[in-house]
């Protein structure tokens, strides 16, 4: 008899289950599940939570793809053009523009500004005629020495990019200036009181309008992209191409056949008048 017997007449004696049958001072794991809900309720909870995560699996998939479907339109695609294309410049009233025309309507003395886009519809750029000024643009049309060689070439009318290669400023506020319109200013290398320029007014660059748009003062370091321009036997005036001295694109584009939509085959020109502001 040990400390745990007792007297089986004792008033006190109550039933004992059989799990409690072992000796004093042994470990002994009691279940506190009874056997009724054996292995076969918990392998039903583990089933359904397995269930749970399969379906979270393909809900969290199926959105994931739809997440991913809508992530590729927040970034839209590039556009642009693969190529130049041929585009006929018109004249402000729509008509078709031309070496006649543009020597007898343009003065390179006024400072009315004259522009259009090319290649792409956010690239804005000057149509200029300096007939008649002491010196003949390089890369210009509509002169005797007219050749397909921008840099040889030597003619009256030009056109150049009208955003500055600084920080971008677009036209108006980089504007051409014809000779006196800044009295008391002369760019580097400009002819005194008849320089004429294309000055920016954000940050006071200037370029040279008859040396493919060179830099005369900073604080840009780049020429302005110029716009190679032909004719047809007509004389109508096209834009077909780009050009740098630097190689550098327009400001704010990777090249200037991206970042925009392209013009088409025809471009009107527009007028606007300019921001001047005397360095």
């Amino acid at each position: 008899m040990n400390g745990l017997d007792c007297d089986p007449t004792c008033p006190f004696t109550v039933g004992r289950a059989p799990t409690l049958d072992f000796p004093v001072g042994q470990i002994h794991r009691v279940s506190m599940r009874s056997s009724s809900s054996s292995d076969e309720g918990v392998d039903e909870t583990k089933r359904n939570l397995l269930k749970l995560l399969a379906i979270a699996g393909v809900i969290g998939a199926g959105a994931g793809g739809v997440v991913g479907g809508a992530l590729q339109y927040v970034q839209p695609p590039t556009v642009g053009l693969g190529s130049y294309p041929k585009t006929q410049l018109l004249d402000l009233d729509g008509s078709a523009l031309t070496v006649d025309t543009a020597l007898r309507e343009y003065n390179w003395k006024t400072s009315e500004l004259h522009l259009f886009n090319y290649p792409l519809q956010n690239e804005p750029n000057f149509f200029l005629c300096l007939e008649g000024a002491p010196f003949k643009p390089l890369g210009g049309i509509g002169g005797p020495n007219q050749t397909s060689d921008p840099n040889s070439s030597q003619g009256p009318i030009v056109a150049f990019s009208a955003i500055c290669q600084h920080l971008g400023c677009p036209a108006p506020a980089i504007s051409y200036y014809p000779p006196g319109t800044c009295p008391k200013f002369s760019p580097s290398g400009v002819n005194g009181p008849m320089s004429f320029y294309i000055h920016c007014s954000c940050h006071g660059s200037t370029y040279d309008v008859t040396a493919n748009a060179a830099v005369l003062t900073g604080p840009t370091l780049y020429a302005l992209p110029q716009i190679i321009l032909e004719t047809d036997a007509d004389g109508n005036i096209y834009a077909v191409n780009m050009a740098s001295l630097n190689g550098q694109p327009v400001n704010g584009h990777l090249s200037n056949l991206t970042g925009g939509y392209g013009v088409g085959s025809s471009q009107q020109l527009t007028k606007d008048t300019p921001t001047i502001l005397c360095p």
